[in-house]
């Protein structure tokens, strides 16, 4: 049934993405949450073993042959003290490269609020606008020219 033309089989990945990559990121003395920045959520916690971390992972390509990754992470207290597993990490200290672009757009030009294009669309109920002009000051010691007082024109 395997190798049937034209029959299409899922590729089907389980548990945590473990790659070399990842694991070289891992230092002795690392926080558990620094470990989990690094690592994700372990797929197993043993209650009884609080202090150990298991990552597994499962990959089937194409309907082929299982392959399957395990880690265990070891911890004292709060600081990781040991890996065992399928992969071991590197001496050398490495630095996870970022594949991520930002793009900086230009700032819009908007002629128009979003509240004037929509009372534009319904136009005004009134037939003449009214305006209420104010007046410059040129004295301030009298009334009639506070600048807050409208003058006597009104359209």
């Amino acid at each position: 049934m395997e190798n049937l033309p034209g029959v299409y089989t899922l590729d089907i990945q389980q548990g945590n993405m473990i790659d070399q990559e990842t694991i070289d990121q891992l230092r002795p003395g690392m926080n558990k949450r620094q470990v989990l920045y690094i690592m994700g959520s372990p797929m197993l916690l043993d209650p009884f073993q609080q202090q150990r971390w298991d990552y597994i992972f499962s990959e089937q390509l194409e309907g082929g042959a299982r392959l399957q990754k395990k880690v265990t992470l070891l911890f004292d207290e709060d600081q990781l003290i040991g890996v065992q597993g399928d992969f071991r990490p590197s001496s050398k200290p490495t630095e996870r490269v970022s594949h991520e672009t930002t793009i900086v757009l230009p700032k819009r030009k908007l002629d128009k609020t979003v509240w004037e294009k929509i009372t534009g669309v319904f136009g005004s109920d009134e037939t003449s606008s009214s305006t209420i002009e104010f007046k410059k000051p040129t004295d301030n010691n009298t009334i009639d020219n506070d600048p807050l007082t409208p003058s006597s024109r009104i359209n």
